[in-house]
């Protein structure tokens, strides 16, 4: 017995057939993508790094900067030439340091939400041993 043809031509269970292997290729794709640690949207690995280090490279750059100019301008002000420059010179990287740690605790609790296991659960699982 012949199945009647859709709007396409297609009988209905080659139809439901195409959508299933469609939905497979797609996740199989995106296990794929994971596994080798392409990020979604099909950016590479590489390319996250490299705007990972951007991002912190720049926050440390733009820390140290903010120091100095503020630094120069008290110094304008109050016409102590070197060392309220230098001293905030010095803050200035201090907070970039800071900022560049703070960003990058950020990022690897941004990457391991994904996972099942992370270093929560790798502590729990060593206290079951002993």
């Amino acid at each position: 017995m012949n199945i009647p043809p859709d709007d396409q031509g297609q009988p209905k269970s080659a139809r439901d057939a195409t959508r299933d292997l469609a939905s497979r290729i797609a996740s199989a794709k995106k296990e794929r993508d994971l596994a080798n640690g392409n990020v979604a949207g099909g950016a590479s690995a590489d390319a996250n790094g490299m705007a990972r280090g951007m991002r912190m490279g720049s926050e440390f750059v733009a820390a140290i900067l903010v120091g100095a100019v503020m630094g120069y301008l008290i110094d304008l002000g109050l016409g102590t030439t070197p060392w309220a420059m230098i001293i905030l010179l010095i803050v200035g990287f201090a907070a970039g340091v800071k900022n560049v740690v703070r960003t990058a605790n950020e990022m690897n609790a941004a990457s391991t939400v994904g996972t099942n296991e992370g270093p929560a659960d790798a502590k729990r699982d060593d206290k079951d041993d002993a």
